[in-house]
């Protein structure tokens, strides 16, 4: 008795470890098969997420050319039907860099251009906005004696200050650059000053027992707390920028898209207007995407910072 009773541990203990290892293959081919299924899964949803997110779109685009196109083919239309601009305006579509003659050129090469001075003026206008937005929103005396002024300035129509920047730089390049950084800079400075103001007091408390100087707290603690504000405020301003520079163009004239319209319109050209305004739209689109993408990269990385 005494015999069976010592040897039954035993047998327990041998047959649970040769069981174990025995079951030990199978546990990992279990846990495998989750995993595979949930990469599958993963990869399901980033096409369903990319059908999601691109169909929609085609779809309202094709029903809105469809309608177009309707409206456009009776006798009595003035518009240009969509196949008719693709008649006439193929040229612009297909190549738009093409290079003819000093002022025959593509709409790639005219955005390009105007590009060049966006990005100077909306450059000048980002950094000047953001050390004015940080004044006016970590000061009061500051708050008081600038905010009315910007709130008066920032209601000029931007086409208002076209005059005033070609009497004062004789040219139509740095007058173009000056009227897009006189736009965009109103909601930078505004939108950081917000996010300036908006800092927690706990964050301020932590400044002040570590005894960060007025630049360690500027950097380390003053702009990740307002990134987002100032990146809403930079997609602002970077949005009344392309607005601003194709209007300023219609004026000071060169070869930027904005007077490649004004030209299409003075030669008839309805075409090439329609097709110059899509690229506008699509650039104008892309400009924000681009913002918007370096916000969400900036802000997520003050956060893990």
């Amino acid at each position: 008795m005494a015999a069976t009773a010592s040897s039954a541990p035993f047998v327990d203990a041998s047959v649970t470890t040769a069981s174990a290892s025995a079951q030990a293959p199978a546990a990992k081919v279990v846990h495998a098969l989750p995993v595979a299924k949930r990469r599958s899964r993963l990869s399901w949803e980033t096409v369903g997420n990319f059908f999601a997110t691109v169909v929609p779109p085609l779809i309202v685009v094709a029903i809105l050319l469809l309608v177009w196109e309707l409206a456009s083919s009776g006798p009595k239309a003035t518009l240009p039907a969509p196949s008719r601009i693709w008649l006439e305006a193929r040229d612009l579509i297909v190549d738009p860099f093409f290079v003819n003659g000093p002022q025959d050129i593509g709409l790639g090469w005219r955005i390009l251009t105007s590009l060049q001075r966006v990005a100077i003026g909306f450059a000048l206008a980002a950094a000047c906005g953001i050390m004015l937005g940080c004044l006016v929103g970590q000061s009061d005396w500051a708050m008081r004696g600038l905010d009315p002024i910007f709130q008066m300035l920032r209601t000029v129509p931007p086409l208002a200050w076209l005059p005033i920047s070609l009497a004062a730089f004789r040219d139509s390049a740095p007058s173009a650059i000056f009227v897009i950084f006189i736009t965009a800079i109103w909601p930078i400075i505004i939108n950081t000053a917000v996010g300036i103001r908006n800092i927690p007091q706990d964050y301020r408390n932590v400044a002040a027992v570590l005894q960060l100087n007025p630049f360690e707290f500027f950097r380390r603690i003053m702009v990740p707390a307002a990134a987002p504000y100032i990146f809403t405020g930079l997609r602002i301003g970077v949005g009344l920028s392309w607005l601003a520079i194709v209007a300023a163009e219609m004026l000071t004239g060169g070869v930027g898209v904005g007077f490649f319209i004004w030209d299409a319109w003075n030669s008839s050209k309805l075409s090439d207007i329609v097709v110059a305004l899509a690229y506008i739209g699509v650039v104008g689109f892309i400009l924000d995407r681009a913002i918007a993408a370096l916000g969400n990269f900036a802000t997520r990385g003050t956060a893990a910072a």
